[in-house]
């Protein structure tokens, strides 16, 4: 079976243009081996879906969250279409699973890789919008996205250890964190960064990644975990500064170098251990470019199940 009717199946949707899914699973590395394989990569659609995914969730979390203000919504969106959240939702897709990549992006990872699954997410919901239209498409995304737009977390931990350690600091002793290379080790394409995070001279933090942000990420996740335990020690009070919250389960590792700025922690195979999303999406009647199935059918219904 190809990738997108495995896909496809996968998904419960009555998908009917195969070949744009299947384009929207073709990673740029994957064209460049096979050019007489496949007709094109997945970045067109990628940017498509991206429009889509942002206005979904914007929507969702307008109508869910009728007390948060502009600020506060744009905080839990930015959460959620980060390059980790979205690489979240594909990892309850298993969507790496299915990705066409070229054999030497496969062979460093790229299946696992954050900023490759949320732009393989995106270009499938530019697929999907193309082929059975916004209401279908964003009905996709704000189901599997459910578990988000519904969580009651605080503003404080939606953002990133490297806003959240500043924040602190910075009211609690008026100083900003301070990021130090301290090495650099391996070949070029796999290259290990150590960055130590210091405030006032006195190093609070260290951490590690295969680019000196992701370093410098890890490094403020582990100053936050220390202050959180001993908040004295940075200035012999902490009157005035900001709650620093503590990660949640499965948080560890910051995402992917080519991704926005951390979001949330945890590889996403790893939220293929929370919940399944369980709707059923009714297509409207003129959603979709091609002939519909049998309406008797639950494929003609557009009906969709989760399990």
């Amino acid at each position: 079976m190809r990738p997108a009717a495995a896909l496809a199946e996968r998904l419960g949707l009555a998908v009917h243009d195969l070949e744009l899914l299947q384009q929207a699973l073709v990673h740029s590395s994957y064209l460049h081996e096979h050019r007489d394989l496949a007709v094109g990569h997945n970045e067109r659609l990628e940017f498509l879906g991206d429009s889509v995914v942002s206005l979904a969730i914007s929507d969702a979390l307008y109508r869910r969250h009728p007390d948060d203000d502009e600020g506060v919504l744009s905080t839990r969106r930015a959460s959620i279409v980060s390059t980790a959240g979205l690489a979240r939702l594909a990892g309850r897709l298993s969507l790496g699973e299915y990705l066409l990549l070229g054999e030497g992006e496969s062979q460093r990872g790229g299946r696992r890789r954050p900023a490759l699954l949320a732009s393989a997410f995106e270009a499938v919901v530019g697929a999907l919008y193309l082929d059975l239209g916004y209401e279908a498409a964003s009905g996709f995304v704000v189901a599997l996205a459910a578990p988000e737009l519904t969580a009651r977390r605080s503003l404080g931990s939606l953002k990133s250890p490297k806003s959240r350690l500043q924040e602190f600091t910075q009211r609690l002793s008026g100083e900003r964190p301070q990021y130090h290379l301290v090495d650099a080790v391996g070949p070029d394409h796999d290259k290990v960064f150590r960055v130590e995070v210091a405030v006032s001279g006195r190093v609070i933090g260290v951490g590690e990644g295969h680019s000196r942000r992701l370093a410098e990420t890890a490094a403020a996740a582990r100053a936050i975990e220390a202050l959180r335990e001993t908040p004295g020690d940075l200035a012999g009070q902490t009157e005035g500064a900001p709650e620093l919250v503590a990660f949640g389960p499965g948080e560890g590792e910051p995402e992917d170098e080519e991704g926005e700025e951390w979001e949330g922690f945890g590889e996403p195979e790893d939220s293929a251990a929370e919940p399944w999303v369980e709707f059923d999406l009714e297509l409207p009647s003129d959603a979709g470019r091609d002939a519909r199935p049998d309406a008797g059918s639950e494929a003609g219904r557009g009906g969709s199940r989760w399990s």
